[in-house]
């Protein structure tokens, strides 16, 4: 098979987008190398130093329309390039295909992360909610098959733009496989020194922003007057203001630590240093950080409902996402119990050993067969 990708996000995302993107394309370059595969982007730039695998076709774009603007070659014109590469399938790696895709002689796949927009609309401005649902449900109806990452965002996919269950497929993701290997001891001491992390703390991995829900740890800490310090690493939004001005008014804010510019191979070693990590979200489309914690060896506190069961499995402690009792509760009996903790940990391998990387490309390699 010749599959194409979108790699738009593959070469300008750091995370999120563009790890899914990459991660992809790697797994099936490993484990399915019979498949040709190219890459099609309208961006010269590779900002994230992503290295190529061998064998892969980069597209450079041609006509007018990539003259006038990337985006609109990528929406409307981009049909004429994957037919003149002779491409048997075309996969929209990130919510969305090209609005001429069913011209180019390809049969195409699209991958939705999750429709928070949609759940959530107050998380967003309007135009931005406005332009993902003409473009991502748009790719969704010209799609011959749509990958869902969960069972909660194929859900989400019926129940909101009623798209047929039977073109849909769940194909979970896995994380990178350098969170498969717990960081040894020199490591994790040098990463300590160079972010100055204390000895042990609560652990919070991603976006700071309202939607992560990291206020409810906080109330915890200070309600609960747990003594343990919270390492959040993650994007920093004004939701972290407001974190950081609560944290100051219940006179804990020396011990909540703002980590924004952490580099991806240091977080196995800060996993690796956190007692706990919590990830009480008030809605994902699957929860990377949850199967990174679960792979490192860390107990997790999640969130009760919507996809993080699918994620954290028996492994996980679940709270409400704003049941501060709970969350003092829950803290307290993982802080104090060695012994269960263990417990989480071990149940924690076996239940992420369900996601690897073997597992995800014969998933993502099935759906392309389904359409040969």
């Amino acid at each position: 098979m010749r599959i194409g990708f979108d790699a738009k996000r593959m070469f300008r995302n750091f995370s999120g987008l563009g790890n899914y993107s990459r991660s992809t394309l790697e797994l099936m370059c490993k484990y399915h190398p019979d498949n040709s595969y190219l890459l099609f982007s309208a961006y010269d730039e590779n900002r994230v130093g992503f290295v190529i695998p061998e064998r892969v076709e980069c597209v450079t774009p041609t006509g007018i329309a990539c003259d006038i603007s990337p985006s609109l070659w990528r929406s409307v014109s981009m049909a004429h390039d994957i037919r003149r590469r002779r491409v048997d399938i075309y996969h929209g790696l990130s919510n969305e295909l090209p609005f001429d895709v069913r011209r180019s002689g390809a049969k195409s796949v699209v991958t939705v992360h999750d429709l928070i927009f949609v759940r959530y609309p107050n998380l967003y401005k309007k135009v931005d909610r406005m332009l993902y649902t003409y473009k991502y449900k748009k790719s969704c109806q010209l799609a011959d098959r749509v990958i869902a990452i969960s069972r909660q965002t194929k859900n989400d996919l019926m129940e909101f733009w009623n798209i047929p269950e039977e073109v849909i497929d769940v194909v979970y993701q896995g994380c990178n496989p350098i969170f498969y290997k717990r960081a040894d001891d020199a490591v994790i001491a040098s990463v300590r020194a160079k972010y100055g992390l204390p000895e042990t703390f609560i652990l919070s991995v991603g976006t700071i922003e309202e939607r992560k829900n990291l206020m409810l740890t906080v109330k915890a800490m200070a309600e609960g007057k747990i003594d343990l310090p919270l390492v959040a690493c993650g994007r920093k939004t004004p939701y972290a203001d407001a974190i950081m001005e609560y944290a100051a008014m219940q006179g804990i804010a020396d011990r909540i630590i703002m980590l924004h510019d952490v580099e991806m191979a240091d977080l196995p070693a800060i996993y690796a240093m956190a007692l706990v990590v919590v990830y009480v979200s008030l809605f994902e489309g699957f929860g990377i950080p949850i199967l990174e914690a679960l792979n490192v060896g860390v107990p997790v506190v999640t969130t009760k409902g919507g996809v993080f069961g699918e994620t954290g499995g028996d492994a996980c402690a679940y709270v409400g996402p704003y049941d501060v009792d709970e969350m003092i509760e829950t803290l307290g009996k993982i802080s104090g119990d060695t012994i269960l903790r263990q417990s989480m940990i071990d149940k924690g391998r076996l239940w992420a050993a369900r996601f690897t990387d073997e597992a995800v490309a014969e998933e993502l390699n099935a759906v392309y067969r389904k359409l040969m």
